[in-house]
């Protein structure tokens, strides 16, 4: 080309990489999404599961840290309460806002219209309709575990987990009166959303009492900036409640709790 034609020499055109993304980024990657997965989780447990030596898990975990997509949670000895609190990584309120929030504007805008026409009463049934399929769908899963709700909590957490939930159920004070699963959800796709529509906060937590059988409270939700949704689930005098069909609530919104009015710090 001439130089003087205005246009841009050769020399001055920078090659095209067209390389996938560089093996840093793609290890990073995968601990990201293990803290996901398995998260709280050490990085000594992250290091068995991806097979990287202790100095590059904590490598890519300060990046991740510095970059605010993960953070570190303290967590007390839970047989003993001794010792100094382990350090455990869990992703953070950016970090999920970040993950699986695709047509969120979207969703958010929607929804709004849809209370701006027919109402929060309108917005209301629409969630309770969305949770009505996972309770279908976890309903065989649950019964399978039998009669004992701790079983049946058990049974729930491992249908989260199967839908990337990151669920977990833990005992506290079994063999007592105050005995009870803590069951607990490391991911929500729709957090964002439900920070803004708390009723879809409120279906969940309907849907898991009717498929445990018991009255369940929610302790705290990632919506409202907990790490993790937490539901308390009775189980030391609890006995499992004769389930009736399926129906959608449509009592007044002003006659409802909220569950987000429920939790507690």
């Amino acid at each position: 080309m001439n130089p003087g034609s205005g246009g841009v020499k050769v020399s001055e055109v920078q090659p095209v990489h067209l390389s996938g993304p560089e093996p840093d980024e793609r290890t990073r990657d995968r601990v990201l999404t293990t803290v996901l997965e398995q998260g709280p989780v050490s990085a000594a447990q992250m290091g068995k599961l991806l097979g990287l030596t202790p100095a590059a898990v904590r490598r890519h975990l300060d990046t991740l840290s510095r970059q605010g997509v993960i953070e570190v949670k303290l967590i007390s000895n839970s047989k003993t309460g001794a010792g100094r609190p382990a350090r455990r990584y869990v992703v953070s309120k950016q970090g999920q806002s970040e993950i699986g929030d695709d047509y969120l504007e979207i969703a958010s805008l929607a929804l709004a219209e849809i209370a701006d026409v027919h109402g929060q009463e309108a917005v209301i049934k629409f969630a309770e309709r969305r949770f009505a399929k996972m309770e279908a769908k976890y309903q065989p899963l649950v019964d399978a575990a039998g009669s004992d709700v701790a079983a049946r909590s058990k049974a729930l957490a491992a249908a989260l987990n199967a839908d990337r939930f990151v669920a977990t159920s833990n005992s506290l004070n079994p063999g007592t009166t105050m005995a009870a699963e803590q069951l607990c959800q490391g991911h929500c796709p729709i957090q964002a959303l439900a920070a803004t529509f708390p009723a879809f906060c409120d279906a969940e937590t309907e849907v898991f009492s009717r498929l445990l059988g018991v009255d369940v409270r929610r302790l705290s939700t990632l919506a409202s900036g907990g790490h993790v949704c937490t539901t308390h689930v009775p189980t030391g005098r609890a006995v499992v409640r004769k389930r009736s069909s399926v129906s959608v609530n449509l009592a007044s919104p002003s006659k409802r709790i909220s569950n987000h009015q429920q939790e507690r710090p």
